[in-house]
């Protein structure tokens, strides 16, 4: 059964977190005097004298909008990357619990956890990209606090059977977390509307994809009340800055556009797909419910170079645990298409030259 306390390191049981001046004082007053800031202003058009506040109500309050959870439920981070940094630091005691890493997959998961001196168990997914639930059973123990799951699934693109993920909520005394961070692109239902019935469920999600925001870094995780307070008892006091609170506001205004946007990604997505197919270097076009596609070629590294010298950068995985020759390609505008199009129309692959005697 999920006990969340038990789950959690001492050091952060006992934790008691950092109490700034936005911490004491919430309501408005005349004269702020109690945070040593600079009360000139700032030497820009626009003054960001003031720290800001530290739990990003206001933004939590339009994201619960959006999204449908309330705002307790949320978390706010830089990036995605703060949320998971944080689940090792709140979860794993270094050198003695472990997680469960399903590659190929977002490699900061793993990169965290070496970080965190987190040991690492991985279960690679199947052939057909997805979770082998036997090898998960095998490699779970009494040390494993988290599991985490991309989905849809990054470098590969495709959403995880929503069976198998439930079959782990239901059976996985740990954490389960479900990175997000594509699905605005998917068919599949977001996991957010389910946290009332597992307990040990944390969603992530982020505004760097479909909203376009990838330059502000606004990473959210969506978890029961119980785990968004570990998170913000670690976290840093101002783990957000003003900026950005203010532009994601004004971004959570623009859904229509975002949803235009999300609209036409995924038509292009289909097109560039079968267009990509027609080519002879191209062995396999897997199925996406991402903003990208990930497509195997008959040389993966020179494809690679050789888009280079045209000014075009896809992404090689071509050395990631089950995508040997593959290119990851982000869909683009349709121009940005139609120019890649163009390029891979004119490759020649690269022979060896004979030395006659």
């Amino acid at each position: 059964m999920f006990n969340l306390d038990s789950l959690l390191r001492n050091n952060i049981k006992r934790l008691v977190p950092y109490s700034s001046a936005r911490d004491e004082f919430k309501g408005e007053a005349t004269v702020y005097i109690d945070a040593n800031e600079n009360g000139y202003g700032s030497p820009l058009p626009v003054n960001y004298n003031r720290y800001p506040d530290p739990l990003q109500w206001k933004v939590k309050y339009k994201l619960a909008e959006v999204k449908g959870v309330p705002p307790q439920n949320v978390f706010l981070g830089n990036g995605s990357d703060e949320a998971i940094d944080i689940l090792y630091r709140a979860f794993c005691n270094p050198g003695v619990d472990n997680v469960v890493l399903c590659p190929p997959t977002y490699g900061m998961y793993e990169v965290s956890a070496n970080i965190n001196d987190v040991i690492i168990r991985k279960v690679s997914l199947t052939d057909d990209f997805q979770l082998d639930i036997a090898g998960l059973q095998q490699a779970i123990d009494e040390n494993t606090k988290l599991i985490f799951i991309c989905s849809p699934n990054n470098p590969t693109g495709n959403s995880i059977h929503r069976a198998d993920i439930e079959l782990l909520l239901n059976n996985f005394d740990g954490i389960v977390v479900i990175d997000e961070a594509y699905i605005n692109f998917s068919r599949q239902k977001s996991f957010i509307q389910e946290l009332t019935e597992y307990p040990n469920l944390v969603v992530m999600q982020t505004l760097s994809k479909a909203w376009g925001l990838a330059g502000l870094r606004v990473g959210m995780a969506f978890a029961s009340e119980e785990i968004i307070h570990v998170f913000n008892k670690i976290k840093p006091p101002y783990n957000m800055n003003q900026s950005t609170q203010e532009l994601a506001f004004q971004a959570l205004d623009n859904v229509t556009k975002v949803n235009e946007w999300i609209r036409e990604i995924v038509i292009e997505r289909d097109l560039l797909s079968a267009a990509l197919e027609q080519l002879p270097e191209v062995l396999q076009v897997y199925p996406s419910d991402a903003n990208f596609i990930l497509v195997k070629t008959t040389d993966a590294k020179g494809i690679y170079t050789y888009l280079t010298t045209k000014g075009i950068i896809v992404r090689d995985r071509s050395k990631v645990e089950l995508c040997a020759g593959c290119l990851r390609i982000t869909i683009g505008t349709p121009a940005e298409n139609q120019l890649l199009l163009e390029a891979l129309k004119t490759y020649q692959p690269q022979t060896e030259k004979t030395v006659s005697a």
